[in-house]
């Protein structure tokens, strides 16, 4: 069996198939500030006074707009908070981060988890092989009232990727080459595993980075085999128990991908679309106006720190306003404890407090018609952080590389 197989298996007590329907017990379901409070009116409607199926299996994190932007939202944050108090759900509020990491930090996640929650980006999760799923609100408050939800079983898509990866390049790098290759569909409804050598070479962060663009492939799920890597960061998280998990090796893929990226250089996606993926190098000179360097994807202590070398003893541009959001806050401590804050800040970038920031629109740092921004985010489609504005998708080093010099430039070039 595939890993999902055996995840889902293990939750019915029966062997699943692939394409089978099943109901399987969750072991978190996770709200945040966006889509939980539309997850707790439906439960209420439905369930009127019924309590959460168990309190201790439910999570609420607050990582979109924090502190509120507006009244809106700040009521949506105290409808949340009430309805934690009620239950008695732990909740993460705005001095935390990104809800994901947070429940990771937490010793919240493990192999063999199944995980539900209200952000798209849940699969990141599989970092740990932790089956992580995004889920609308009906699905959620059906999941709070009763512990669990029907799922199809996906069929699973191996990718092997080998080759050694050499700084500058990087995790984000490679899954954009995946994604140029698979497309934006090429995962439709699919689990994906990752294997290969350059795959296990990776630390924590970059697997964080693989997983995490499983979405932007349509991919339901994304999975690496937990080893020591990830048991190390789960001891050092309050988890004492986690249970390897692997794929049978007499396992049949529905299709496998091969890549070697010994000689791959910087990648990155042009507007609009994830898998518009070129060459840095074959666009470089593009002028910018903005560079975003945080997210789910790309905002661990890892990814600042080889930014940070990037821009240490340099000036960001100065027609360039670069933003830096560390993931969580476990991050930012570690990033000022190492210095990182100093270089950042003598930079002239603006640092702000731990969050999603600037995936999507209702944030500070919006782009104006016709400006254009080099992320390290996940996604880039039309409008989604400013009407008119083009968002191009790189790496951290490719992101602090082109801050610097104003215009979109290969991290080889500053790289020391």
């Amino acid at each position: 069996m595939t890993i999902i197989e055996k995840i889902f298996s293990r939750s019915t007590g029966r062997k699943v198939k692939p394409d089978e329907y099943i109901w399987a017990n969750i072991d978190l379901v996770a709200m945040r500030d966006f889509g939980g409070p539309n997850v707790v009116q439906e439960f209420k409607e439905n369930f009127l006074d019924a309590p959460v199926f168990d309190n201790k299996k439910v999570v609420i994190t607050f990582d979109l707009h924090i502190p509120p932007r507006d009244e809106k939202v700040a009521r949506n944050q105290q409808i949340l908070r009430n309805f934690a108090r009620e239950n008695g759900i732990r909740l993460f509020d705005i001095n935390t981060g990104v809800g994901q990491h947070i429940l990771l930090e937490n010793g919240l996640v493990k192999p063999w988890s199944i995980i539900i929650g209200t952000d798209s980006h849940m699969n990141l999760l599989g970092a740990v092989g932790a089956a992580g799923f995004g889920m609308g609100t009906t699905d959620i408050a059906g999941a709070l009232y009763n512990g669990k939800l029907w799922f199809r079983v996906p069929r699973t898509i191996k990718i092997v990727v080998n080759g050694i990866l050499k700084c500058p390049v990087t995790a984000k790098d490679v899954i954009l080459y995946i994604l140029k290759n698979l497309t934006t569909s090429g995962a439709l409804n699919r689990a994906i595993e990752f294997w290969g050598e350059a795959i296990k070479m990776m630390d924590f962060s970059e697997r964080i980075t693989m997983a995490s663009m499983v979405t932007e492939m349509s991919g339901d799920v994304g999975f690496i085999e937990p080893d020591e890597t990830v048991f190390e960061f789960l001891r050092t998280h309050s988890v004492e128990d986690a249970e390897p998990i692997n794929a049978d090796s007499d396992v049949e893929y529905e299709r496998i991908y091969e890549f070697d990226i010994t000689n791959l250089r910087p990648q990155i996606a042009c507007p609009h679309s994830p898998d518009n993926v070129v060459d840095v190098a074959d666009i470089s000179g593009r002028k910018i106006d903005q560079v975003f360097i945080g997210s789910c994807t790309n905002g661990r202590f890892e990814d600042l720190k080889i930014a940070a070398r990037i821009l240490d003893g340099k000036k960001v541009h100065r027609d360039v306003r670069l933003i830096i959001v560390p993931a969580t806050m476990e991050v930012a401590t570690q990033a000022e404890a190492a210095g990182l804050y100093k270089i950042f800040l003598q930079s002239g970038a603006v640092v702000v407090n731990p969050g999603c920031s600037l995936c999507t629109t209702g944030h500070p740092g919006i782009l104006a018609p016709g400006e254009v921004m080099v992320s390290t985010s996940n996604r880039n489609f039309i409008g989604k952080l400013g009407k008119g504005a083009e968002v191009y998708l790189a790496s951290p080093a490719t992101a602090a590389a082109s801050a610097v010099r104003g215009e979109i430039t290969s991290p080889l070039d500053l790289w020391q």
